[in-house]
């Protein structure tokens, strides 16, 4: 949740750590072994899954 808030306040801070998905739309932010993937619509955050690194892109 921490880095969600920090992504959210300072989106620069944790630009080296955020990468846009291919073969699907959103972003992933990478925390540890631990991904959260999301969609950024402007002024807000969507948070569409989080999980570990291994799952996650699964579909």
């Amino acid at each position: 949740m921490d880095k969600i808030d920090q992504l959210a306040v300072e989106p620069a801070q944790l630009a080296n750590q955020v990468k846009k998905l291919k073969g699907r739309s959103g972003y992933r932010l990478r925390v540890g072994d631990w991904r959260v993937v999301f969609d950024d619509n402007g002024d807000v955050l969507d948070i569409l899954a989080i999980g570990p690194r291994s799952s996650i892109y699964e579909a």
